[in-house]
């Protein structure tokens, strides 16, 4: 027997609320740290209701799990997934296969590709919200990308546990894995790239930062040093979210000099895999 375009429709849309129904009982957002919240008030002020409803999510994993995108496809957004890991991309293909205008992509972002990987999606320039976490390669990614996109919205994973004014950014290598503490960038290395590409910094949350273009953020952006206090460092629970950084503490307390000794022991394993230091020269910004 055949269905109708009509049914389909009407199947397609019983599903989405019945999925929609379940989500919301089993939790109240999706997001690992709350950035969910912090976005969907960065979004009422910063994106007009005209302005295209478009998200990307680079390292969308199972793209329901930590996700910073999936509330807004739930409410009608279009966009890109893009997630590199086999087990993890079947999830989110399965997520993605209800939002008509949404799709999932198996590739792995690099500074190479992402501009045309953007562009065959039609991924408009100046597009809503990216969501980038790679664990890795994030800043070679996200400094390609703003060559030719200009987000108006960006929420970005950085290494929380380097405090400003210390410049810590692995080195790209496009077989990178996830170690340890040894993954990303430094939020003084993103204050680096967002002066050179004229973005500002509107919020930590924890590990992950917000930024918009400075011609719509005026007077939100944060200095560095109280992006980091109030996101990260003075947060009360912090060590509570975070216990596995108890081992990497100790840079709090320290001078910037020592800080970097002791980064430099701490990472002796990884050397020649990373540039660090106090000024942007260190990784040739």
């Amino acid at each position: 027997m055949k269905i109708t375009k009509a049914a389909q429709h009407y199947l397609r849309e019983f599903d989405m609320k019945q999925q929609r129904t379940r989500l919301s009982l089993k939790r109240s957002g999706f997001s690992n740290y709350g950035e969910e919240a912090v976005l969907a008030r960065l979004i009422a002020e910063f994106i007009p209701r005209n302005h295209s409803r478009t998200a990307v999510d680079i390292g969308a994993g199972d793209g329901v799990r930590k996700s910073n995108t999936y509330a807004l496809f739930l409410n009608g957004w279009r966009g890109l997934g893009v997630e590199f890991d086999t087990h993890k991309f079947v999830k989110l293909a399965r997520a993605y296969k209800h939002f008509p205008g949404v799709f999932a992509c198996r590739n792995r972002a690099t500074p190479e590709n992402i501009i045309s990987l953007l562009e065959s999606y039609e991924i408009e320039k100046d597009f809503g919200i990216l969501s980038l976490d790679i664990d890795g390669n994030d800043y070679w990614v996200l400094k390609a990308l703003l060559s030719k996109f200009r987000p108006r919205l960006i929420v970005t994973e950085i290494n929380e546990k380097i405090p400003p004014p210390i410049r810590f950014v692995v080195k790209y290598d496009p077989n990178f894995q996830l170690r340890h503490h040894f993954f990303g960038y430094s939020i003084a290395v993103l204050a680096d790239l967002c002066q050179q590409t004229n973005y500002g910094i509107l919020a930590l949350e924890y590990n992950n930062a917000f930024l918009a273009p400075l011609e719509i953020a005026g007077e939100r952006v944060l200095d560095v040093t109280t992006a980091y206090r109030s996101g990260y460092r003075d947060r009360v629970d912090r060590k509570e979210k975070f216990q596995l950084n108890f081992d990497m503490e100790p840079v709090q307390a320290l001078e910037p000099p020592a800080a970097i000794d002791f980064l430099r022991k701490f990472y002796a394993r990884f050397d020649g895999q990373y540039f660090l230091g106090l000024d942007e020269g260190c990784y040739g910004s």
